[in-house]
């Protein structure tokens, strides 16, 4: 079982390149709309360096986006829980954060912020805010009641309520948050540097784009891609040691 473990992942790609490969050769597309895998893996192996550091830069954008999200949704949900007013003022902010395309923010952030990593972070951090203040709060005020009555007989303060009870049991469904944020939070930082940026994964592909060197652009995809499946993963091994009082139910497979 443990063995399936390493190797399912490397089957898995396996098939998705021999899948790809297929689609190439047998539909004979022309390597400007799909260049084959062995010309992705060649760009990659002679522009590594590019990649690499590109790749830095991205990942400090969505790690930054993240860490920051994480933290404004955190407090943005706590205040919620604690005061009735904020819900009234803070719940239409997060609709209106949602309800306005990313596309159409990017612009001005990059005018406000300028086209260094600053406007990449904020960008990152507007898509990961909603999940992260949507679950936590959703945890929050989804306690068990007779949780809430025990500690309303024992004349418990609502701060004592909120650390001991409510927080705690609101750790699944931040979890949860935490988890759809760092699957979305690729997109802010890719968005803002296709709006401006001379540096990362998002330039790197549109830059590529424009000199028409297909195999490159599809390379920084996939050192993307990659990133993205790690990042996930690793927050998920994360949440899950954090967790462990809270194991998964569902039965296993392996």
């Amino acid at each position: 079982m443990g063995a399936m473990k390493l190797i399912r992942p490397l089957i898995i790609t396996v098939g998705l390149i021999l899948a790809w490969q297929a689609i190439v050769s047998l539909t004979e597309v022309p390597f400007f709309i799909l260049p084959s895998p062995m010309l992705v893996a060649m760009a990659m192996i002679e522009h590594a360096d590019k990649l690499f550091e590109d790749g830095l830069v991205t990942l400090g954008e969505i790690l930054g986006g993240l860490l920051l999200g994480i933290i404004l949704g955190t407090a943005s949900a706590l205040v919620m829980g604690l005061f009735r007013p904020a819900r009234q003022w803070l719940m239409p902010v997060m609709v209106v954060s949602q309800a306005i395309p990313v596309f159409a923010l990017a612009p001005i952030l990059v005018l406000w912020i300028g086209y260094g990593i600053g406007s990449k972070i904020a960008m990152a951090t507007l898509i990961i805010y909603f999940p992260v203040t949507a679950a936590l709060f959703d945890g929050l005020r989804r306690t068990n009641p007779g949780y809430l009555d025990l500690a309303r007989t024992m004349d418990a303060s609502r701060w004592a309520v909120l650390r001991r009870i409510r927080i705690p049991a609101a750790m699944p469904s931040f979890a949860s948050g935490v988890r759809v944020a760092t699957a979305v939070s690729p997109i802010g930082a890719i968005v803002g540097e296709w709006v401006g940026a001379s540096h990362g994964l998002g330039a790197l592909m549109l830059h590529s784009s424009g000199r028409t060197q297909i195999d490159l652009m599809f390379a920084a995809l996939l050192v993307l891609a990659v990133m993205a499946v790690l990042l996930y993963f690793s927050v998920d091994r994360l949440l899950r040691r954090l967790l462990a009082w809270s194991p998964d139910s569902l039965p296993s497979n392996d």
